[in-house]
């Protein structure tokens, strides 16, 4: 689902995307202020030099030969150069022994400044989860074009609400962000997963797949949603869903029974919690349900439906008709 143009993040404004349970088919985290950094002037990386790896009758060339070499990224192609966020890493084009490219130097900040020898380096740029690599080529003599990456990134703020717009406590919401891709085994790469409730994931610009939980059940949503270049999207997601507190009551209004084991299956029989506890607190999609209460070799059920955003409590009668022997489950 492309989502609609989005103010830029120069005007300090941000817009708000309601994703629906009917749709169809984000530790780099920061609070919304530090993604407007780009009005915010920082002070640069520090200044980093080394020589590069050699081998055999290579000989370090020495400290006259190092050029400077500075580096500076930006959001979009002629946006503003990044003041602070970014982590710098200059790679050696020759793979080590165990297959990797060996870092050779590192810088945190904004702009980078580093000193190094006449050769070939891969130079990256990371902004939280999104990146841009370039290949520098440093001459024997002559100028050194300054290196300018552009990141083509963007961020993105999740956050839900149960039903139609009941707030959902932080601590009870996580979310996964995936590639938009799917591979031949039906399974879509994890970029990072969870997420808080109103945190800044830093993302390259694309489409990516979203996925909240809402509790530890099965109250699980997804969607398709695009991050902008140099904008920020704040998604909300919608849960069909609801939190329930389960009892085994002597009579209606009555104290919890404690030592209740608790079993709860779908309409079509499956279960998707287990429990034990005289009042187990739980999170369930909408939908049919029953509860299937054991206590002292005795079991009793009640059938039950969740709707979306209404919390509430489900008791069990002890004199609820059908109570059987614990040997096995009702019929």
């Amino acid at each position: 689902m492309r989502m609609p143009a989005l103010p830029t993040l120069a005007g300090a404004l941000t817009a708000v995307l309601v994703v629906c349970a009917g749709l169809p088919p984000a530790a780099a985290q920061e609070t919304l202020d530090s993604f407007s950094q780009i009005t915010t002037p920082q002070k640069s990386g520090k200044l980093t030099s080394f020589n590069p790896l050699v081998t055999g009758d290579d000989i370090v060339a020495p400290a006259a030969n190092l050029r400077d070499i500075r580096c500076e990224a930006m959001l979009t192609k002629g946006g503003a150069a990044m003041q602070h966020g970014l982590s710098w890493r200059v790679f050696s084009p020759i793979p080590g022994a165990d297959g990797k490219l060996p870092l050779l130097a590192s810088s945190e900040g904004g702009s980078a400044a580093f000193q190094l020898v006449p050769g070939e380096y891969f130079v990256n740029v990371a902004f939280g989860r999104a990146g841009a690599t370039k290949k520098l080529i440093i001459p024997e003599s002559g100028p050194v074009d300054k290196q300018v990456l552009v990141l083509d990134a963007g961020g993105i703020m999740l956050n839900a609400v149960s039903g139609s717009d009941m707030r959902i406590p932080p601590k009870e919401l996580s979310f996964s962000i995936y590639s938009d891709e799917v591979t031949e085994d039906g399974e879509r790469g994890l970029i990072v997963a969870g997420v808080k409730p109103n945190t800044v994931v830093r993302l390259n610009a694309g489409t990516y797949h979203v996925v909240s939980d809402y509790g530890t059940v099965n109250a699980v949503i997804r969607a398709d949603i695009q991050v902008e270049a140099g904008k920020l999207v704040k998604a909300t997601i919608q849960h069909r869903a609801a939190k329930l507190t389960l009892k085994l009551v002597s009579e209606a209004g009555g104290e919890a029974i404690a030592d209740t084991a608790w079993s709860i299956l779908t309409g079509s029989g499956d279960v998707v919690s287990e429990s034990v506890g005289a009042f187990p607190t739980l999170v369930l999609a909408e939908g049919n349900y029953t509860a299937i209460a054991r206590n002292k070799d005795r079991i009793y059920q009640r059938e039950f439906t969740v709707k979306a955003g209404q919390n509430t409590d489900v008791e069990v009668l002890l004199e609820e008709a059908g109570a059987a022997e614990s040997a096995g489950f009702p019929d």
